[in-house]
């Protein structure tokens, strides 16, 4: 199990969020979430996988050129894990950063949680 949560945490950061093909990142949500899950960020709280498809979206929307960064190594404990990452445009340094933490369910994303260490500009 710890293995699969390492490999959420890594699909999620560059398959979901750091994909801008609409097609793909839907294709991600669809294999890597479960279908009533939850994301929980500063912006608020979004339920379900058109919601989630839609908040990663836009997200990715407003800096296409960004790329997120895994910053250390994926941890798992039980049936959660943690990822750092950074994210800003490719080969410098990051904008923001943050702290994506998950709870999984039958080998899948049920609850996301998303903490920001910087607000990005």
């Amino acid at each position: 199990m710890n293995n699969r949560i390492q490999e959420l945490l890594y699909r999620n950061l560059q398959e979901v969020f750091g994909e801008g093909d609409a097609e793909r990142r839907r294709a991600a949500i669809k294999e890597l979430y479960t279908e009533d899950c939850v994301l929980y960020s500063p912006a608020g709280m979004v339920v379900g996988h058109d919601a989630l498809d839609k908040f990663a979206g836009d997200l990715r929307a407003t800096h296409p050129h960004f790329a997120y960064t895994p910053h250390g190594k994926a941890q798992a404990l039980h049936n959660a894990g943690r990822l750092s990452w950074g994210s800003g445009p490719r080969d410098e340094a990051p904008d923001y950063t943050g702290v994506d933490v998950i709870i999984v369910r039958d080998g899948r994303i049920e609850a996301l949680y998303v903490f920001l260490d910087s607000v990005p500009s």
